[in-house]
This record gives structure tokens, sequence and C-alpha cells, in this order.
């Protein structure tokens, strides 16, 4: 017997179809070993020596693996290809300690068959640079980490965390914010003149024009500043002539975009589907690990979804090319290849692309949830389309006198060939344009003013934030979504809809960090720092030089800033004029785990807290009609960590609290008793329950309408558009 190793069940389940009864596919449930979390884990007097144990929630697999490893023939370890996937299956030999003789180690880009089988075929040794590179971030973030984070403790408040990555990531934010607190906005407007031809009443012989040029010069963005202006102009265009000085035709080309990176698929996922790089990252996990899609040999449904290349295999354009020629014509066909721009990506990797370029999304979407179908259609279209030709137009620009002085333009545009428009539709519209000719005259149908406002800065989403953190060159294929999930798990960063906004305590952070740490926050130092673990992963340095080179400065720096650096210069605590009305003493800005509070000055003798606004103004509680249970003071509305909630105005004396119920007025159809509520999850998700909870357990995590599916019986739900569809997810 085989042993195969490899780190999800999943996997493992859809590797087992492939193989013969020889082998034996097991999961290792990811990493066994790693850095101990009750201590800094590295031995800096020693090299920079990780100090490596099995956490107890792994003791069990270990010593399972190790049990059918002494059985087995060869264990083959076929964890992922990059660094990570390296790192584990490193650790799996020295925490099973298996002998040289025993070992294989198989890579592949995708979990079909043929790759399995091929991968099987050409065992490798481990690569034991890709184990130091690995191995070296783990440190590098462990040393910032663990002694950065209780220099923030003592400084700011208890709980905050430091990262390269993460600081830099929250400074990205913290910037942008301020960039829109700046900001002034400025009154500008625009004039649209409706023209029409003289030559025929028949078919669309109206369009509409911008104003563009005032006596010959170009105008500005601002030039029209006020309604004043605007007015002037506006009746002087109504009065004026208007003729056609020019029409200029020309084609245009547009050319598809390359296949999927993993950057770029969690901007688009973002951006057309509206999921965070967390969401996209796991449900991209789901699709390579494998769906059972009817086939007897079925597996995973896209490549490899951590990667940087834009590379795609023969057999892959193989299959795409007769796939377009085949559903569109040969015309559509158009064989493309890609060179990555990104610094340092693995050109032998592949991009993110379907398996089987054959397996069109309608074809996959009776075995995918709704969320896999999306995502698996997106990757999917982008890598057929970059195989397609380019699409053709025909673009005309028109430009009009308006007597002497002004000058408009309209613009019109046709598609004439949709080549991989056919495939991965991008958001343009046809503006169809009559017959005209120049020196034309035009009758004038009506003159429009608008007045519109400048815009601040955009605040960062997933997909923007990816986006500038790989232009900067910070950061990997694989941390972009851990980065912005643990900058939210940290409390430095809030969503607001798609956004992320920074929280109080991150501009505290950011400006100490900034003033007193500036490497770690440095985007050319964090980016030259990412080279440099490049460089180990290629066997051209050494990790704990590089480790050691960064380390003693910052290591002095940490304890010349721990003498140097005030808490009270920090802006942590700031004095205020207002009184406790407890104990009358003098009440202080705290910055707290929620943001910024007032407290009494006298704590800890008095615990008297107030909740503050922006402004620093104390915000009075909301009251309700509703009674303390406990000690009959009224209720108030609270914020916490989850929401809003009911507490008792009695606090501290009174601790006792209440949920916020917000009813559907949607009776329980499974207990008949209850109503369905909203609710929050741990992780503040909302969802719907019945409030019979813990005797009744249904729920849903969409809005129920009230109404009853007409072909199962079960709840109607919400969904995107206004539209509902039924809550039971066997019936379509």
């Amino acid at each position: 017997m085989d042993l195969i190793i490899v780190e999800s069940p999943t996997k493992a389940r859809t590797i087992s179809k492939f193989l013969p009864s020889k082998y034996k596919v097991v999961s290792c449930f990811g990493h066994i070993r790693d850095l101990p979390k009750s201590k800094l884990g590295v031995d800096v007097e020693k090299n920079f020596e990780p100090q490596y144990l099995i956490p107890n929630k792994a003791k069990k697999t270990v010593k399972d693996l190790k049990e059918k490893s002494k059985k087995a023939n060869q264990v083959i370890l076929a964890s992922d290809e990059d660094r990570e996937g390296e790192a584990i299956a490193w650790h799996l030999i020295q925490a099973l300690k298996l002998k040289k003789g025993q070992i294989q180690r198989i890579v592949f880009h995708e979990i079909t068959k043929i790759a399995i089988e091929k991968a099987l075929a050409n065992p490798r040794e481990i690569n034991i640079d890709m184990v130091d590179a690995q191995q070296a971030r783990r440190v590098l973030d462990r040393l910032v980490g663990y002694e950065l984070s209780p220099f923030l403790w003592k400084k700011i408040r208890y709980g905050l965390s430091a990262g390269r990555v993460q600081s830099v990531a929250t400074r990205l934010i913290v910037e942008r914010e301020r960039e829109i607190q700046k900001f002034e906005e400025d009154e500008y407007w625009s004039i649209i003149s409706e023209v029409r031809s003289q030559k025929s009443d028949i078919g669309n012989n109206k369009f509409k024009a911008n104003l563009v040029k005032i006596d010959g010069k170009t105008l500005g963005k601002l030039d029209i500043g006020n309604s004043r202006q605007a007015e002037k102009i506006k009746s002087e265009l109504e009065k004026a002539n208007y003729q056609i000085e020019k029409i200029t035709k020309k084609e245009k080309i547009k050319n598809p975009l390359p296949p999927f990176t993993t950057s770029t698929l969690q901007q688009a996922a973002n951006n057309r589907l509206g999921y965070s790089a967390k969401q996209t990252m796991m449900l991209a996990q789901q699709l390579y690990e494998g769906i059972d899609y009817g086939k007897k040999d079925s597996g995973g449904l896209i490549t490899y979804m951590r990667t940087d290349s834009l590379n795609l295999s023969a057999d892959s354009l193989k299959s795409a090319k007769s796939y377009i020629i085949e559903k569109f014509g040969k015309e559509y066909s158009e064989q493309r290849v890609f060179k990555t721009k990104s610094k340092g990506a693995q050109e032998a990797h592949e991009a993110i692309r379907p398996t089987d370029p054959s397996l069109d999304p309608e074809s996959a979407e009776q075995y995918l949830n709704d969320k896999q179908f999306k995502l698996y259609q997106l990757i999917w279209q982008r890598m057929v389309a970059s195989q397609m030709a380019s699409a053709v137009s025909d673009s005309t620009i028109i430009d009009i006198s308006a007597g002497e002085k002004y000058g408009l333009r309209m613009n019109g545009s046709v598609i004439n060939f949709f080549g991989f428009l056919k495939v991965y539709p991008i958001k343009s519209e046809d503006v169809t344009l009559p017959e005209l000719e120049e020196k034309e005259k035009l009758d004038l149908l009506s003159v429009n003013s608008e007045q519109h406002f400048t815009q601040p800065p955009a605040r960062y989403n997933d997909a923007s934030l990816v986006k500038i953190l790989e232009k900067h060159g910070i950061g990997r294929p694989s941390t972009y979504a851990p980065t912005i999930s643990t900058i939210i798990a940290r409390g430095y960063v809030e969503r607001e809809g798609r956004n992320l906004k920074p929280k109080d305590v991150a501009f505290i952070v950011i400006d100490l960090l900034v003033k007193h740490f500036s490497k770690i926050v440095d985007y050319e130092f964090t980016a030259q720092m990412e080279d440099n673990l490049d460089e180990v992963a290629y066997g051209k340095v050494k990790w704990q030089p590089m480790i050691k080179s960064f380390y003693k400065p910052f290591k002095n720096n940490l304890m010349q800033k721990e003498q140097e650096v005030n808490k009270k210069d920090l802006g942590v605590e700031q004095s205020t004029d207002k009184k406790c009305d407890k104990c009358g003493s003098p009440m202080i800005i705290k910055l707290g785990r929620f943001g910024k509070f007032l407290a009494c000055g006298n704590y800890p003798e008095c615990k008297n807290t107030k909740p503050i606004n922006e402004k620093g103004e104390i915000e009075e509680p909301e009251k309700v009609d509703v009674k303390c249970d406990k000690c009959g003071k009224p209720m108030v509305v609270k914020n916490g960590r989850y929401g809003k909630f009911l507490g008792c105005s009695g606090y501290p004396d009174c601790k006792n609290i209440k949920p916020i119920v917000k009813s559907t007025g949607v009776k329980c159809p499974q207990c008949g008793k209850g109503e369905i509520v909203e609710k929050k999850s741990k992780r503040g998700k909302t969802f719907y329950a019945c409030d019979q909870y813990p005797d009744c357990k249904n729920a849903y995590w969409s809005k129920p309408t009230g109404d009853k599916c007409p072909k199962c019986g079960s709840l109607m739900v919400f969904v995107k558009g206004g539209e509902s569809a039924c809550s039971n997810k066997d019936c379509r």
C-alpha cells in the first residue's frame, strides 16, 4: 500500500476516485507543526532557529498518520505546489519521522485524473529553498508581531497587534481616509444640447451633444463653476445656429483580458459579484479540490488558485480552441500568449483556468451552488475569452459649432464584430447616430444644464486594496485575502458596505508606527522584504542572514522607543472640561475596543463611562419603552461588538442585557408557534431564525417574504434585485 497525504479531506476524496486500490489517500488537515502561541518560539541567539511544536488539535491526526505511514511502502506527499504546500510536506517528514527512501513528493496544477497520474510518474525531492522561504516569512512575521504587539499594548491599549503586511495595508486605508477627510468639494456644471438632423424626420434623427469648447479653447472639468455662468451659456446656446463642422470615423479594436491570477480574480469577483477576497478564495478552493459533476472521473473544476502566472497549458489551449470554433465559428478563435508583469511571478505555474474548457458554466450549473456557479462562470469566461478574437467597433466623433463661440461634441459607437465579448461581456452601450454630413445644419430641440460636485477619492474595497498592494509589490498571491481578514479581525478596519473604513485606533497605531517604526510601514521596504523572500525561494540567499540584518536594528529601535514614547503624547487619552455626573472628577477621552469613549478620571474608584460621537460630544443613549426585568429601571439602546442591544440604564450596578428583536412578521412554518426574527451570528452576519430557539432551530440566511413556494411549500426568501426564491436548496 502507498500512502498519499494531502491537506484537505475534500481533496483526498477527489483524488481517491482516480486511483487504484493500492493507493490510500488521507488528509493532514493543513499544517501539523507550527510556532507556539504562548511564546516567541524563535531562538534569536541561535541563528533564529524556529521552535516548532505539534498543536493539540493536530496531535490525533499526527498519531494516525504515523501508524498509517509505518504500514506503507511509500509515503507520497501531495500538498499544494506553493511555498506553504512545500513547507507542509517538509513538516510531515519531520513530525512523522519519515525515512528518505520512503518519501516521494509530487505536485500538480489541477486535480484531474491525467494530472494526478502524471504527477505520480514524475516525483521529485522536497524543494528546501521554498521551505526556507516559508520559514523565513513565518519567523519574520513572528518577530514583528510578538515583539511589537506588546509595545502597542503598553502605549495604546491591550489586544492590539502589528505585522509587516497587515500594518502596511492598514496604513493605505488610513491615508485614503485622511484624503477623504481633507477633501473639499468643487461645484461644476455640464451643458448638453439636444439637436436633430434637418434632412429627415424618419428614424433616429435626434441626438445629444456635450459642450466641449468656448472660443476655441477646450473646457476643463471645473471651468463652468456656478449657476450664473451656466445660465449665461445656456441662454446663448438657445439662440445659436447649429452646424456639423467635422465627422471623424475610425475603427476601434478591443482585445480580451488575460486569464486570471489570484490578484485579478479577487478584484473581478469583488467588482462583478460582490465577493470579498476571503470568500472568493474559499469558493475557489472548493472548485479546485473537487466537485462531482456527473463524469466518472470528475474532479477539480479549476486549476490551482494561488498563482501570479498567466501561462496556459497546451492541452487547455487546444480544448478552448475546439470549443470556440464549434460554438461560435472559426473567425472567433485566436490563440494568445500572455506574459505576466508581476515581479517574481512563477512562470512555471499556470493561470487560474477551468480544468476542462469544454465544460461550460451552463453544463456545470446543476452540480454547483449559486456562489460556486458564479465564480466558475467568471473564471471560465475569462479564460475562454482570452483565446478569442478581438471585438471590432465603428467609432464616430461629430464636432458641432453653435454660433462662432461654442463647440459641442457627440460620440457614437457601434459594435460590428463581438469577438470575445460573446463570452466575456463588458458594460458598453451602442449609440447609433443618424446619417449626417459635414456642414449640415441642425435644429435645436433643447439645452439642459446640470449641476455636479467633485467627489472625494473612494475608500478602498477588497478589489482596490488588492490592486494597490500588488502594485507596490507588497504580499504575494497567498497573502492578500488573509491580510484583509486580519485587519478586520484585529479591529483596525470595518466594512461599510463593500468599503473598508478605518476605526479610531487605526489612526493612532499607524501614526505611532510611521513616526517611530517607519520601516515596518514603509511601502518600498516591505516590498523589498518580499523580494528578499523570493531570493531565498530561488536559492540565491540564505534566510538567517536576511532575518538578522532586519532584526538587530529593529530590536535596538524597539528598546529605545520603550523609553521615549509616552502614552499621553499619542492622543490615546485626552483631557476634557466635562465633569463626572457621579463623583465630580474630570472626564477624559479614552480609546477602547469599540472606539473612543468618555471615562471618569477617578478610575478605578469610579467606573462611570459615556459613549461619544466622532466630534467628541456625549451621545445620550436611546431610550425605549422597556423596563429591566431585574431592577425595574428603563432599558436603553447600546452598541457592542455585534451591533445594537438593550442594556439596563442602571449599569454598572445592574448588568442586565437583552437582544433587540426585529421581527419579520412571518410565522415559523416548522414549529407553528414562534415568529421568524432577525439575528446576528458570532461573526456578525445577519440571519433569520425562529424566536423559540432552542426548542425550534429553524433558520434562514435570507429574509423570508412570508409567501410559500408553489412547488414545495417551503418559505420564499428575498434574493438580490428584490426578487424572491425558494429557501429549499433542493427546489430549483
